[in-house]
């Protein structure tokens, strides 16, 4: 059976806060203090509302979700492009692709071809034992660090999805 990727709706908190946290909880043993590692049904209720969430659902159930933050919104990323936050896969899908899938399907259909952004970032934790050279392997590239008093030094990094339009921005 085919999946299918949709934005979220208030009636999926539930079960997006069970996803979030099962598949952060390796996340929280290494001390890293994401906001999604920790979260309650009100962070994952105004997660939906405030940003472009995402879910990867097969059969009903949930399997991933990834989430961007606009420049424009209550909590933008660090340089004016989409912000992708909250990436998580059930844990119990293992070797399938599900999450790079998701994350290939978010970059070009909705930032690229969709939004027309000629990038799109996204942070994680220097310190986290892998995800840095994973998303490094995918194309992104660090632009800088930030402490945000979360315990942890946030690592930005970002992809350029359109390249022509990102020189001529770069040279305004």
């Amino acid at each position: 059976m085919e999946s299918k990727i949709r934005l979220a709706v208030l009636e999926d908190a539930p079960e997006l806060l069970t996803l979030v946290l099962k598949a952060y909880e390796p996340i929280r043993k290494l001390g890293i203090n994401f906001a999604a590692a920790t979260a309650d049904i009100e962070l994952v209720r105004q997660h939906i509302i405030n940003n472009m969430c995402y879910v990867m659902e097969q059969k009903g159930k949930l399997k991933a979700t990834i989430a961007l933050r606009m420049p424009w919104g209550i909590n933008p990323g660090p340089c004016g492009f989409p912000h992708i936050g909250w990436f998580a896969v059930n844990p119990d899908i293992t070797r399938k692709n599900v999450g790079s899938s998701l994350l290939k399907w978010v970059e070009e259909s909705v930032v690229r071809d969709t939004l027309k952004s000629p990038a799109v970032t996204l942070g994680t934790a220097e310190n986290h034992p892998w995800l840095v050279d994973m998303y490094e392997r995918r194309g992104y590239r660090k632009i800088g660090t930030a402490d945000l008093g979360r315990g942890h030094i946030t690592v930005y990094l970002r992809k350029i999805l359109i390249p022509e339009l990102f020189e001529k921005l770069k040279n305004k």
